[in-house]
């Protein structure tokens, strides 16, 4: 073998070598294949917790402690969250302890029903420890796209990109107002059975079942616009 046909193989291997590296990665990536393209981002939500100390007292709760409950409820009715707790330090201070049903009274008055209201202890050094109210958090999770990229003309596998759904889900966790929806679905409301009953009436007696249409003509509300 000469040196000019060495030196010609060695050309065309590397360009060989240049040209599998410039196709980059296949559209769908290299990671496992998603059992359908929208899977890859579904949607998911991070657990967090919403609470506040409050200083122990004994001449009871503060003006400013009051104020933190009240806004402390309100958050809780936004969440919707099961249950708020009322964690008091261990060590049995009358004083603590007090200020822990005192706590609980007020959030009932601030109108959480008493079913959503517990207290429990925690351990702590000083037996008139700060006393904890709070609830458990759900939180979307905004998935980051667009951080890497394939190449979006190896489509010989037929599957979608590796970014494909990413910003459609994205979008979702960022609107959607209750993540704990994501979660589990929120129950039906009950069917109007009234309602129900009026169109079956009708229905038997041959009559017209659906609600009469109103058009904007028979409203008056559409004018001639060509004399």
């Amino acid at each position: 073998m000469t040196r000019t046909m060495t030196s010609s193989l060695f050309f065309a291997a590397a360009i060989a070598v240049a040209q599998s590296g410039c196709m980059g990665a296949p559209a769908e990536g290299l990671g496992p294949t998603p059992i359908n393209p929208t899977s890859r981002f579904a949607l998911q939500v991070e657990p967090g917790v919403d609470r506040v100390a409050l200083a122990v007292h004994e001449t009871g709760l503060s003006e400013n402690q009051a104020l933190a409950l009240r806004d402390m409820v309100n958050r809780f009715a936004a969440e919707g969250a099961p249950l708020l707790t009322i964690e008091a330090p261990s060590g049995d201070d009358p004083v603590a302890s007090a200020a822990a049903w005192s706590i609980k009274g007020a959030l009932e008055a601030a109108g959480v029903p008493a079913y959503q209201v517990r207290i429990v202890t925690y351990f702590a050094p000083d037996p008139r420890a700060p006393v904890l109210v709070g609830f458990d958090t759900v939180r979307a999770v905004v998935p980051q796209c667009g951080q890497s990229w394939t190449n979006l003309a190896r489509t010989g596998n037929n599957a979608g990109s590796a970014n494909f759904g990413c910003a459609v889900n994205a979008n979702l966790a960022a609107q959607i107002a209750n993540p704990r929806d994501i979660v589990t679905p929120r129950t039906m409301t009950p069917a109007d059975a009234t309602r129900r009953s009026v169109v079956i009436d009708h229905y038997r007696a041959g009559e017209q079942a659906a609600a009469v249409r109103e058009t904007l003509v028979d409203r008056g509300r559409v004018s001639n616009a060509v004399d």
